[in-house]
């Protein structure tokens, strides 16, 4: 089935009061086992790719694998560019060939976010890809800004985004204390874009009851990236450890890191399908 865009993908699962999965990843371990879990649930996926990857040839040479994996894989896969922070990197993407980007330009006033994320809505629509937004902003290491309803009917208006990031109560990376989501905010911003899908960034360790809540308000793309790779080192050092210093070869290695890899991820795909 290969190839998306989120517009494939999205739409759908908003008006069905389900969620997409999108995973980054980094590696073809990463990737392959991203593939399997879809396959398996017999569900569409986002893979993603970090912004700083796009900062070397890593993103564009991890492209040529992913495009493979996707237009062989028997479910749709869209291919995203993860916080982009230039459009510089939003070129990159798009020339290599990946189906989505994201700018995120939170940081900025809310004027210079809209002018700048419109202009990467406008490249990748001339490529024939998707492009998510983010207004509000969900803290990596600094200060969550909750996102308004009015500002983010006025930057869906400005900038004619596919997808857009609210920030509801989430944050990146593993939770200090269990976060509050605030799902009456996230039902009122759905309310006013009734047809917009809106993604959920920090969805690592967020409370599963509150995710589902969300995705009952409007969420359709769920962001999955430390708890992801975290399973992947600690499925490797348990690997190193049963080694005990005797050689594998690597991609024997590899095998059940991808399985651990994919059971994980098959297990959120279904959560967020509501099975």
């Amino acid at each position: 089935m290969a190839l998306v865009t989120m517009n494939e993908i999205l739409p759908a699962a908003r008006k069905e009061k389900r969620a997409i999965g999108a995973f980054n990843i980094a590696n073809y371990e990463t990737a392959l086992a991203v593939l399997k879990a879809a396959e398996a649930e017999k569900s569409p996926v986002i893979i993603q790719v970090y912004m700083r990857l796009f900062n070397t040839d890593k993103a564009a040479d991890l492209a040529g694998m992913l495009l493979r994996l996707a237009h062989r894989s028997n479910q749709p896969i869209a291919l995203h560019l993860d916080h982009g922070e230039n459009l510089d990197q939003v070129m990159v993407a798009l020339r290599a060939g990946y189906t989505s980007v994201m700018l995120d330009c939170s940081r900025l006033p809310f004027k210079e976010n809209a002018e700048a994320t419109a202009l990467a809505v406008r490249l990748a629509h001339a490529a024939g890809a998707t492009a998510e937004g983010e207004i509000g902003h969900v803290a990596q290491g600094d200060e969550t800004s909750l996102t308004s309803v009015d500002e983010a009917v006025a930057f869906a208006e400005a900038t004619k985004v596919d997808a857009l990031a609210v920030s509801i109560g989430t944050a990146h990376g593993y939770y200090k204390a269990e976060p509050k989501l605030d799902i009456q905010r996230c039902k009122d911003i759905a309310d006013a874009l009734p047809d917009l899908p809106l993604v959920l960034h920090g969805g690592s360790g967020t409370p599963l009851e509150a995710v589902r809540e969300s995705i009952h308000c409007g969420i359709a793309k769920i962001n999955i990236a430390t708890e992801f790779m975290d399973t992947y080192l600690k499925s490797a050092r348990a690997e190193l450890e049963k080694l005990d210093g005797k050689f594998l070869p690597v991609d024997k290695f590899y095998d059940p890191v991808v399985d651990a890899c994919a059971a994980h991820a098959s297990r959120l795909i279904r959560f967020f399908a509501g099975k």
